[in-house]
């Protein structure tokens, strides 16, 4: 970072044009997070293990890579969980929604989508409801579909579903507006984690996407995101 600093110069990150993000993926989304207010473009550059949301670590060219950088914008989905005490958290997540069990029983959920129940008891660890910029993350671990980016696509993934065995999930509309009820919450408590943020206890939970937040990354165009999601398919 330090050479950076001095072969290009630096100012503070609230008065910057772009921010670039040196890290892993998980560094790129505390970036994403910290900034959505601003609204100001991220550009990444892999100093972790995966990187996927982010383009090659080089410390040549970097202000002619920024000027030619294709943007990419993403819609972040918006969480909304009640406790089994009565509270109410909100948060914001860039790849995923996930409901969790906490102890060794499964979990007892009932999935609605659009105020329709959809299915009336799912016994699980869990399940997730994953962006097209997510479902290569942990939704793809738990066997779910990879979404292109432009689909305007939601995937609802169970997580080692043990009742209905069959069912493998959906893929919803981008629009479509997916509460979760915890059945037997005391007895079998679950937590909803948005990202890195964890709520415990949780009794219901509703998920949509984002209707204010939109986040613009900037990316190589030989490490074009939308091609790199598409790749993912044909991975053996």
């Amino acid at each position: 970072m330090s050479r950076l600093r001095e072969r290009y110069g630096a100012v503070p990150p609230e008065e910057a044009d772009v921010i670039v993000a040196l890290g892993g993926d998980g560094l790129m989304l505390e970036t994403l997070h910290r900034f959505m207010d601003r609204k100001v473009a991220i550009y990444g550059m892999n100093r972790g293990t995966v990187g996927f949301l982010l383009n090659e670590y080089r410390e040549a060219g970097l202000t002619r890579r920024l000027q030619i950088a294709e943007r990419v914008e993403l819609k972040p989905l918006y969480m909304r969980a009640r406790t089994i005490s009565g509270e109410i958290f909100e948060a914001i997540s860039i790849n995923e929604v996930s409901l969790l069990r906490e102890t060794r029983q499964a979990a007892k959920l009932r999935l609605s989508v659009d105020g329709t129940a959809r299915l009336g008891e799912l016994i699980c660890d869990g399940v997730i409801v994953a962006t097209p910029a997510g479902s290569t993350a942990y939704n793809l671990s738990a066997h779910g579909p990879i979404i292109p980016l432009g689909a305007q696509l939601l995937a609802l993934t169970p997580i080692s579903a043990f009742r209905p065995r069959r069912w493998r999930g959906a893929l919803l509309p981008s629009t479509a507006r997916v509460t979760i009820e915890v059945l037997e919450p005391r007895k079998r408590p679950v937590s909803a984690v948005a990202d890195y943020t964890e709520i415990r206890d949780v009794k219901r939970v509703s998920i949509r996407e984002s209707p204010t937040a939109t986040l613009t990354l900037l990316f190589d165009p030989e490490h074009n995101l939308e091609d790199r999601i598409l790749n993912e398919q044909f991975i053996p």
